[in-house]
């Protein structure tokens, strides 16, 4: 099938149909995009679950580390002041994991953000395919109603005028039947009237979800921004109480990390698996909700040379009806005006009608055909399958560095505040501590003056 122009599936769109997929029994499933089918739906739940195994792994051996570090910690003799070995190296792994935490809060921005211009993108292409549908369907009724109006005013006039003329009669007449032709050809070219599908609400649908997962998104980033800072400022202040809390808000990031890797990662594979082949659903999908001609779907998705227009027989009617009528009226104004000049004004608001018409039919020409649709089309896959595809891998990415970089924290952060100095109690508004007073205990007194033998005060 033809592909849109300007839009191309890129490698990672390739690289990603490509992997194997599975059901829950391990059996292979087809990548083509069947999101209705069941066992397409188990190979993306999988993909989810093995995310979900991840988070069960990290938790595993969390625990394990932290157990470990609690019980077979060596017990150390009372007033032992020397620190423990390997400290600082602690320490600075925490910060370090902290630190590339936050890097990945940027690269998840960046990818909430793209993810969001490609949304937008399919939303703006589909407001615009509904203006040129709706436009269609406005030229259409306007020109019908106001050929019908004519056929009911000023033709019927002009037959009542003429009634001593048979053959004027019989060339209004005629006139009638042209404009009645015209009229049925017109309304065959509105063909998404009464169409159950409406771009509009599409667009409308899909923008009200990217808003809520945009919005979850920041959310998630401003958190864990959030935790990353006072984690940080914990360790250095050296609190005990702050880093505690942090520690535990970090296993809550934790677990959404886990949660947000898992559906970025099914929705990019399920992403992939409909941008290798868009036609193929699209117009099944179309047709389906629709019930339109394959015909007019071809043509207008695809766009190709092996593409016929399907309203070509209906156009050229009209357009060879049209200049009927044209020619029509303008014998009567020759003939039938000097002898009855009362056809002159209906004669005449029916030239301005067929002015009307036939701008609107030449409007309608150019509606219908399909380099406008398919525009919007190719804007809507390139914005769904390059813009969005790459956001979502972005993502994927801050995903899995956050996991990784909160998994390394809750195992270092335990140790980093067990390495904590003691605070003093009785200096705890102060924040002095009792290894490094400020001031001497106390002043000692000065020696007294020593008396010397024989030796005598001289009076003053």
């Amino acid at each position: 099938m033809g592909e849109p122009p300007g839009y191309r599936p890129s490698a990672w769109v390739h690289l990603l149909h490509q992997l194997p997929r599975a059901d829950f029994q391990l059996r292979s499933v087809s990548s083509g995009f069947a999101p209705q089918e069941h066992e397409y739906q188990q190979a993306l739940l999988l993909v989810v679950a093995l995310a979900g195994l991840g988070l069960g792994l990290s938790l595993i051996f969390i625990a394990v580390y932290l157990i470990r570090f609690c019980c077979c910690r060596p017990s150390e003799p009372p007033g032992a002041k020397s620190p423990q070995p390997g400290g600082g190296c602690v320490t600075w792994s925490c910060v370090a994991s902290l630190l590339i935490g936050c890097a990945s809060i940027g690269i998840g921005f960046y990818g909430n953000s793209e993810t969001s211009d490609g949304v937008s993108q399919l939303s703006s292409a589909l407001l615009h395919a509904n203006h040129t549908l709706s436009a269609i369907d406005y030229l259409v009724f306007e020109t019908v109603e106001r050929l019908d109006e004519a056929v009911r005013t000023e033709l019927t006039t002009l037959e009542e005028v003429f009634s001593q003329r048979t053959e004027l009669v019989a060339a209004a007449r005629g006139t009638r039947r042209q404009a009645e032709t015209v009229a049925q050809q017109l309304q065959g070219l509105a063909f998404w009237q009464g169409v159950p599908l409406s771009p509009l609400q599409v667009a409308e649908d899909v923008s009200f979800v990217e808003e809520y997962r945009w919005l979850a998104y920041v959310l998630l980033l401003l958190l864990e921004l959030l935790v990353c800072l006072f984690t940080l400022l914990g360790l250095a202040k050296q609190s005990k109480w702050l880093v505690i809390v942090m520690t535990v808000m970090s296993l809550v990031v934790l677990v959404l990390s886990w949660g947000s890797l898992g559906l970025e990662a099914a929705t990019a594979v399920g992403l992939s698996d409909f941008c290798s082949d868009p036609d193929t659903y699209i117009l099944n999908l179309t047709q389906e909700e629709t019930g339109l001609s394959s015909d007019i779907l071809n043509y207008y998705f695809l766009c190709n040379q092996d593409s016929s227009n399907p309203f070509q027989q209906r156009l050229i009617l009209s357009q060879r009806a049209l200049a009927n009528i044209h020619s029509q009226l303008q014998g009567l104004q020759r003939e039938a005006v000097p002898q009855f000049p009362s056809a002159q004004k209906p004669l005449l608001s029916l030239e301005e009608t067929l002015n009307v018409t036939e701008g609107n039919f030449h409007q309608l020409v150019a509606l219908l055909h399909c380099r406008g649709l398919h525009k919007d089309y190719g804007v809507a896959l390139r914005g769904l399958c390059e813009d969005a595809m790459e956001g979502l891998l972005f993502l994927l990415l801050f995903s899995l560095l956050s996991a990784g970089a909160l998994a390394t924290a809750l195992c270092s952060l335990p140790r980093a505040w067990a390495l904590f100095p003691p605070r003093n109690p009785s200096a705890s508004c102060s924040g002095s501590r009792l290894s490094e007073p400020l001031l001497p205990g106390r002043l000692e007194p000065a020696p007294a003056l020593r008396s010397f033998p024989g030796g005598r005060r001289r009076p003053h």
